[in-house]
């Protein structure tokens, strides 16, 4: 069968890769490969700046945004045939340490974690792939066209979780969510958002394009002002904050509303120094009881959540998160950026679009 592969941490090194065939052992399910969302963590270890091989193993196969549908599955294992499937990417690590021994793999404290596509682990970017029935989540048949958005889903839905078991610490009533970032991860955020009723804004940088549209139709207020006037006018109660930009960072840690909570899932880049009032920010934090979180990865109840959400959204509007349909032939344009991509999706067995 076909793999995109690469050796991580080499750049070049992208490959679409004949590897044998999988073959299930155990409770794992064999899965036919439908489609695999891109991200920048995937772009990162393309360019050879992240990522770990399987031991003993030179290339990995990519991939973490899964989507497939179950070929065969072992009796008591809670699949069937035709099932349409999602992947989770973290596995516990082996020691395990106190969040992975109760099942919170994705706050491992000592690292030792592996995770499909990433690390020490192969990903779902293969025309056939094997997964543990404990570690596939099954998918209404019906998002069959939108059910590889599960995985970035997941994401905001930890952070929402997060967002909330923080907020009830006291009385927690907020109204209105600031996301910054117009991409997967903030649309999808803002999807969640919409789902709780809350009135969202939506901070991004573009002037025109699917962006603007795509947040305008989810019902949420579009910006594209700098973050600190924004922030200012909104007066959020909660911040998603998906950029990773240190400014805008900054900007909405110093204007949410009292009792406000920050939920950082952007990772920053390194090497970009910025100047701050650090005691001003200090004092805003301690005199408002604001919070500040940060969030990453999924665990299994993420995923279901996640599941759920997508469920209950508008199919046409999921639809159109993804502007960019292309074959497994030709993969490397998925990890090329283009000026109206939003979500670009690779088509395992398809022709693409």
């Amino acid at each position: 069968m076909r793999a995109i592969t690469v050796i991580p941490n080499q750049q070049n090194t992208l490959e679409l890769t004949d590897v044998p065939d999988p073959e299930p052992t155990g409770d794992e399910l064999l899965v036919q490969g439908l489609a695999l969302g891109v991200c920048g963590t995937d772009k990162e270890i393309v360019r050879g700046e992240y990522g770990w091989s399987p031991p003993q193993r030179e290339r990995l196969v990519i991939g973490h945004e899964s989507l497939g549908r179950v070929r065969t599955a072992g009796p008591g294992a809670g699949f069937s045939a035709g099932d349409l499937v999602v992947g989770v990417v973290r596995r516990p690590d082996p020691v395990p340490c106190g969040a992975c021994a109760h099942d919170e793999f994705d706050m491992c404290r000592n690292g030792k974690y592996t995770e499909r596509g990433i690390k020490e682990l192969d990903g779902y970017a293969s025309e056939l792939w094997c997964v543990e029935a404990g570690y596939a989540v099954k998918i209404d048949p019906a998002l069959e066209r939108v059910g590889v958005l599960m995985e970035p889903t997941s994401v905001v839905a930890k952070a929402w979780e997060q967002i909330r078991r923080v907020g009830e610490r006291a009385w927690f009533e907020p109204r209105r969510a600031l996301i910054t970032g117009a991409g997967p991860i903030g649309l999808l955020a803002a999807l969640l958002g919409i789902q709780q009723g809350l009135d969202v804004h939506v901070l991004d940088r573009v002037t025109e394009g699917p962006k603007l549209d795509l947040v305008r139709k989810l019902g949420a207020t579009y910006h594209h002002e700098d973050a600190a006037t924004v922030a200012a006018h909104v007066h959020p109660d909660v911040v998603v904050e998906a950029t990773g930009a240190g400014t805008v960072v900054f900007d909405v840690l110093a204007n949410t509303a009292a009792y406000g909570i920050v939920c950082l899932t952007g990772v920053s880049s390194v090497g970009r120094p910025i100047r701050l009032d650090a005691a001003a920010i200090n004092r805003e934090l301690v005199l408002e009881n604001d919070a500040v979180i940060g969030s990453v990865n999924a665990n299994l109840r993420h995923y279901r959540q996640a599941a759920d959400a997508l469920a209950s959204a508008d199919e046409t509007w999921l639809d159109s998160l993804i502007t960019r349909r292309v074959p497994l032939t030709r993969y490397a344009d998925a990890f090329e950026s283009g000026p109206e991509d939003v979500k670009v999706v690779i088509e395992l067995n398809g022709a693409g679009s």
